[in-house]
């Protein structure tokens, strides 16, 4: 079987800026289209709502656009007062973000099946305590996420905890981040490449991109410390997100292979909040990685073509 790539996005809030940024630069510098060399689009909370972009055939520019001109709608904290009401409840209305997702700049009136890219978008249901998956139509067997819009579907894997409420628009599931697993989604990606396309592992390639790492060191309050000093800091938040990226890349290496994962995710020495947008330093650390990564992407996986994907919607499949 010819090779299959991957595309994995994680989650990371505002700091999707620079995963979009990054492929914007890497088609200005390489003159491609990133969507035409990836078979499979996996992503994860803000990846998410990046990948269903992609998948729309927007274009990375376009995102990194809609990053800029909509995140200090999304995360508005006049005076900083909402970090205070943060302790009692969610620091954000889910509005803000509902309509920039619905604008007709951005995903509109598309379904999630309108994607011309196979696409695989994790989420979490607290009414059925399960993880809850958003494919494409690309098996037989996937019949009904198509017809849900868009951008409920991308609200529903970006629904951070204590950020934003939990998301209710899709099946009253009670939906949150698919971050609180899946993060990093390559394993998602690459079992669904495996289970429900039937793609070897040999023939899988990954091309895993983060949102920056602020390598930080740990307090030694920890070393003991009960709930308060884990909470404090948002340290546990932190670390299992951390820690479960850091996993997940060593279990794919171990799958497919560690030449066929490339992982992206820049050490900084700055830590980006989820919430707080910085838009020139982020474009910084983009343009930078475009600058010395940019060639090993180019040579790793520019040279194929994703097969053509026809969207196996049951109206398709009954004419």
């Amino acid at each position: 079987m010819a090779r299959f790539q991957i595309l994995s996005l994680d989650g990371g809030g505002v700091r999707g800026l620079y995963s979009a940024a990054v492929l914007a630069k890497l088609e200005e510098r390489h003159g491609v289209n990133i969507v035409d060399h990836f078979d499979l689009i996996t992503g994860t909370s803000t990846g998410g709502i990046i990948a269903i972009g992609l998948g729309l055939r927007m274009l990375p520019r376009e995102i990194v656009r809609f990053y800029v001109e909509a995140a200090p709608r999304i995360f508005r904290n006049p005076l900083g007062l909402r970090s205070g009401f943060h302790w009692l409840r969610r620091k954000y209305s889910d509005e803000p973000l509902r309509r920039a997702l619905n604008h007709g700049s951005t995903f509109g009136d598309h379904k999630f099946g309108d994607s011309k890219s196979r696409l695989v978008i994790p989420s979490f249901s607290l009414a059925h305590n399960e993880v809850r998956v958003f494919k494409t139509p690309h098996h037989e067997r996937l019949r009904t996420d198509w017809e849900i819009p868009a951008w409920k579907v991308a609200m529903a894997t970006s629904a951070a905890p204590t950020f934003f409420p939990v998301c209710g628009h899709v099946e009253d599931s009670r939906l949150i981040d698919g971050g609180v697993w899946a993060n990093n989604p390559t394993l998602v990606g690459i079992a669904e490449a495996v289970s429900m396309l039937g793609v070897p592992l040999n023939d899988i390639r990954v091309l895993s991109l983060g949102t920056t790492d602020a390598r930080i060191k740990r307090r030694q309050a920890l070393d003991g410390g009960g709930i308060f000093q884990w909470i404090r800091k948002k340290d546990v938040i932190d670390i299992l997100m951390r820690g479960q990226s850091a996993g997940t890349n060593g279990l794919a290496a171990h799958l497919i292979g560690p030449q066929n994962v490339l992982r992206i995710d820049p050490i900084v020495p700055e830590r980006f909040a989820l919430d707080c947008i910085n838009e020139k330093e982020l474009l910084s650390h983009a343009e930078r990685t475009a600058l010395h990564d940019g060639p090993a992407i180019a040579d790793r996986f520019f040279d194929h073509r994703a097969a053509p994907y026809a969207p196996l919607h049951p109206s398709s499949k009954e004419n």
